[in-house]
C-alpha cells in the first residue's frame, strides 16, 4: 500500500518517488459517488462544481505594439506558480521578469512582439503546475501603447491621450473615467473602446464632449465613434460601464486614430461567437460575390440574379428590404444561406421567396404573389441551456439568427426573393453587411466542441471555462456537435492527434442523422508534465469521397459561478491546447481491465470487465454510472461497489437492440470529493499520513476510458 495525502490508496507500490512528489500538493477524501445526471444526497449549493483548473482572467496591459517589448502582469484562478506565458502566435514571446537578485517576479512577464507579428487579437495562456490555463485575448496593433495606472474619475483632471495611441485601462466601480485630447478644426478622429470583444465584462458607454461639458456624440452599444472636430481645441471623452459596474474584470482599450476624409474606418478584430463556426460554407469564395445593386427596394426595382450565385450587400438604410428576382424550373432545389449575424453584426436576416404569377394577357391587374418559403434562423443542433433551476442543456449555442434553408421550386416561372433584417427598422448603420449565397446542394458539416458540463439535481448553474488541463489518470470528455449542411446525413468519426506524451484521445462516433458525439481525452497515470497544440477533426464520406473537417473548440470567456445572476458569454478559441499538470493526480480512475476489443454476438449479454483505481478512501458504497456511446445510451444507470477494485458490468444487447458493428462506449458518473490545495511536504506524508487537513467538497465528472466492442451477427440456427 502506498501512502497518499490524507490516507491510503489501494494501488500497488509501482510508482516512483517522482510520482509521489507529484502528489504532494493535493489531498483527496472522496465521498459517495453519484450519477453524472443526478446527485441526490448533498445539495449542490453546498459544493463547488469542478476540480480546480487554471484560468487566466486578465493581463495588464491587454495588448502591445508590433515590434516592441511590454511588461505584462497577469491575474487568474489556480495559476500560482505560473512558470510560463505562452501565446497562440509564435511572433509573441514572453520570459519571466527577474528582480535584482535574479528571482522571478510573481505573475510578471516581459513580452516581445515581433515586427512582423500579425495585427489583431491573439490568445495568451499561462503554464502552471495544474497545466495550461484558459486563454485571455492579447491584441497586437501598430499604434503607440500606454497604460492608465490610476483612475481619472474627475472631469477636472482627465487622463491625457495622444492621437494615434491606445490606452489600456480598468473601469472603477460606480465611476466614469475621463480623457482629454487635442484636435484641429476638420481633423477626423476615430475613437474605439474595445471591451467585450477582448474578453472584458465591460459594456462601455463612450461620450464625447467639448471642454464646456456639452455632449457631441454618444455610443452605448460598443461601436466606435467617427468624429470630425468642429474647431481647434481640447475635447473630453467619458467612459463608463452601462450599469456602472467595475473592477478588475472590467478592463478596456481606448484607441484614438486619425483618418483621412476618404478613409473607411475599420474596427479592430475581436473574438467571435460559437455560432460563427458555421460560416463561411466550404463552397463560399468571397472574391466571387457580386455586389447588391441599389435601388432594389421595390418590385419594380428588383435586381435580376441567376442562381447559383453569391451577393454582397448591406442592411442600409433603416428598414432596408433588398429585392431580387430569378427564373427557375419546377423540381429544381436551391439552398439559400445568409451570413450576417455570424460576421459579428447585430442583425437578424430573413428571406421570403414568392412565386410571381402574371395576370392573364387581357387583364390589367398586377401580378399575384404566392408565398413559397420563409427562411429565418439556424436552430442549434442541440438544446441550449435555458438557465433553468434544473440543467436543461449546455451553455453553448451553435445556432444563429442567420439563414440556412432549402427552396424547392413548385412551378416553372419567375420568383422573387426579399431579404431583410427583421429588426432593421431601428438600425441605421452601413456596416451591417451580409452575404447571400444561393447554391445547389453541397452537403457538408461543421464541428464545434467544448468541455462537458454536469447535470445536477439542484441545477448546475455554473458556466465554467474548462481548459483541457489533465490530471494524470483522468479522462476529460468533450461534447462535439455537428452542424449539418444541405441534407448531409452521414456518420462522422472523431479523432484527435498532435497530443502531448502520455495522452491519448478516443472519439465516440456522431451517428448518421444525429448531431452529438463525444471526444475522450485521457492522460496516463504516468504521463509527464507537458503540453501541445492538438488537432481535433471529424471524418466522413460525402458523395463517395472521404472528407475531413477541423473541429473548433469553444469555451466561456470568463467563468460564471451562477448563470442566474450573470449571463454566460461563450466564444470560439484560436486553437486546441492540451496539457498535463504536475501537481495533482486523479482521485479515481475507471478503466477497462484489458485494452482488447470485446467481442459479443448480437442479442446476447455483454460483460464489461471494469477496474476502479482509487487513490483515496471513500465513504459510501456505490457509484452510479451512465453509458455513453451510440447504441448504448438507453441502458439503465449502473451501480458499482466502491469498495471493490474491479467489477463486471453486464449490458443486455437484446433490450438495447444493438445492431452488428464496431462500437466505442464509456461510463460516466460524478464524485463528491473532499479536496485541499494545501501543499504537504514528503516528510509529512511519511511521519503523519493521516494528519487532518482542511478540505472542501467539490463535485467533478468521472469518465472511464473507452471500451471497444465488436457486435457480431447472431448465428443462424
Amino acid at each position: 500500500m502506498t501512502l497518499f495525502p490524507g490516507g491510503l490508496m489501494n494501488e500497488p507500490m509501482t510508482n516512483s518517488l517522482g510520482r509521489l512528489a507529484r502528489l504532494r500538493a493535493m489531498v483527496w477524501l472522496v465521498m459517495p459517488c453519484l450519477a453524472c445526471l443526478s446527485i441526490n444526497s448533498v445539495p449542490a449549493r453546498a459544493q463547488s462544481v469542478g476540480l480546480p483548473a487554471p484560468r487566466l482572467l486578465a493581463t495588464f496591459p491587454m495588448g502591445g505594439q508590433a515590434g516592441s517589448e511590454v511588461e505584462i502582469t497577469i491575474r487568474g484562478e489556480s495559476i500560482d506558480p505560473a512558470s510560463e506565458l505562452v501565446f497562440s502566435n509564435d511572433g509573441i514571446r514572453a520570459v519571466a521578469k527577474r528582480d535584482e537578485k535574479g528571482n522571478a517576479v510573481p505573475n510578471t512577464f516581459l513580452v516581445s512582439i515581433a515586427e512582423d507579428c500579425p495585427t489583431g487579437i491573439h490568445e495568451a495562456r499561462v503554464l502552471t503546475s495544474l497545466g495550461l490555463s484558459t486563454p485571455r485575448v492579447f491584441t497586437v496593433g501598430h499604434l503607440r501603447e500606454t497604460t492608465q495606472t490610476e483612475s481619472s474619475t474627475s472631469p477636472e483632471s482627465p487622463h491625457p491621450l495622444a492621437i494615434d495611441s491606445v490606452c489600456n485601462a480598468v473601469m472603477p466601480v460606480r465611476a466614469i473615467n475621463h480623457y482629454r485630447f487635442t484636435a484641429s478644426e476638420g481633423q477626423r478622429i476615430f475613437i474605439e473602446c474595445a471591451a467585450r470583444r477582448i474578453d472584458s465584462k465591460l459594456r462601455p458607454v463612450v461620450i464625447l464632449s467639448d471642454t464646456l461639458g456639452r455632449d457631441l456624440l454618444v455610443e452605448r452599444t460598443g461601436d466606435p465613434l467617427d468624429f470630425t472636430a468642429p474647431a481647434d481645441g481640447d475635447y473630453l471623452i467619458k467612459v463608463h460601464e452601462l450599469t456602472f459596474q467595475g473592477g478588475a474584470d472590467f478592463f478596456y482599450r481606448l484607441a484614438l486614430s486619425e483618418l483621412s476624409d476618404e478613409a473607411k474606418p475599420v474596427p479592430d478584430a475581436g473574438t467571435v461567437a460559437v455560432s460563427a463556426a458555421s460560416w463561411p460554407p466550404e463552397s463560399f469564395t468571397p472574391g466571387d460575390s457580386s455586389p447588391e445593386t441599389e435601388p432594389n427596394d421595390q418590385a419594380t426595382e428588383a435586381q435580376t440574379i441567376t442562381p447559383p450565385c453569391q451577393l454582397a450587400g448591406t442592411f442600409f438604410p433603416a428598414a432596408d428590404v433588398d429585392v431580387f428576382e430569378f427564373t427557375a424550373k419546377k423540381g429544381q432545389t436551391w439552398w439559400i444561406e445568409v451570413g450576417s449575424q455570424r460576421l459579428g453584426l447585430p442583425t437578424d436576416p430573413s428571406v421570403l421567396v414568392q412565386r410571381v404569377v402574371p395576370p392573364l394577357p387581357e387583364s390589367k391587374q398586377q401580378p399575384t404573389l404566392v408565398d413559397v418559403a420563409l427562411l429565418s434562423d439556424i436552430p442549434s443542433p442541440v438544446k441550449v441551456s435555458g438557465n433553468n433551476y434544473a440543467y436543461d442543456g449546455p451553455p453553448y449555442n451553435v445556432g444563429s439568427s442567420d439563414v440556412l434553408g432549402k427552396l424547392e421550386i413548385p412551378e416553372d416561372g419567375l420568383y422573387r426573393l426579399e431579404l431583410s433584417d427583421l429588426f432593421g427598422g431601428t438600425r441605421q448603420d452601413p456596416r451591417n453587411r451580409y452575404h447571400l449565397v444561393i447554391r445547389q446542394a453541397s452537403p457538408d458539416f461543421v464541428l464545434v466542441a467544448w468541455a462537458m458540463h454536469m447535470e445536477l439535481r439542484n441545477g448546475d448553474r455554473n458556466a465554467l471555462s474548462k481548459p483541457i488541463a489533465l490530471r494524470p489518470g483522468a479522462t476529460m470528455p468533450l461534447e462535439v456537435v455537428a452542424i449539418r449542411r444541405d441534407g448531409f446525413d452521414g456518420a462522422i468519426e472523431l479523432s484527435m492527434d498532435l497530443l502531448p506524451p502520455g495522452v491519448t484521445a478516443d472519439g465516440l462516433t456522431i451517428p448518421a442523422g444525429q448531431s452529438r458525439g463525444v471526444m475522450l481525452v485521457t492522460a496516463d497515470a504516468e504521463a509527464p508534465p507537458g503540453w501541445s497544440r492538438a488537432r481535433l477533426v471529424g471524418r466522413s464520406e460525402i458523395d463517395g469521397k472521404p472528407v475531413t473537417r477541423t473541429c473548433r473548440l469553444a469555451s466561456m470567456a470568463w467563468p460564471v459561478k451562477d448563470a442566474w445572476a450573470e449571463i454566460p458569454h461563450p466564444r470560439l478559441l484560436a486553437d486546441v491546447p492540451v496539457s498535463v499538470g504536475s501537481a495533482e493526480i486523479a482521485p479515481l480512475t475507471v478503466q477497462p481491465r484489458s485494452p482488447e476489443t470485446i467481442q459479443v454476438q448480437e442479442g446476447q449479454s455483454l460483460t464489461l470487465p471494469v477496474d476502479l483505481i482509487r487513490r483515496s478512501e471513500f465513504s459510501g458504497t456505490k457509484i452510479r454510472l451512465e453509458v455513453m456511446g451510440h447504441g448504448f445510451e438507453k441502458h439503465p444507470k449502473i451501480d458499482l461497489d466502491l469498495n471493490q477494485d474491479s467489477a463486471d458490468v453486464v449490458l443486455d444487447l437484446a433490450k438495447l437492440k444493438v445492431a452488428p458493428g464496431q462500437y466505442k462506449i464509456a461510463l460516466c458518473g460524478s464524485v463528491v470529493a473532499k479536496y485541499s490545495p494545501q501543499a504537504i511536504a514528503l516528510s509529512d506524508l511519511v511521519d503523519a499520513p493521516t494528519k487532518p487537513v482542511p478540505t472542501k467538497d467539490i463535485v467533478d465528472i468521472v469518465v472511464s476510458r473507452p471500451f471497444t466492442i465488436e457486435v457480431q451477427p447472431a448465428k443462424k440456427p
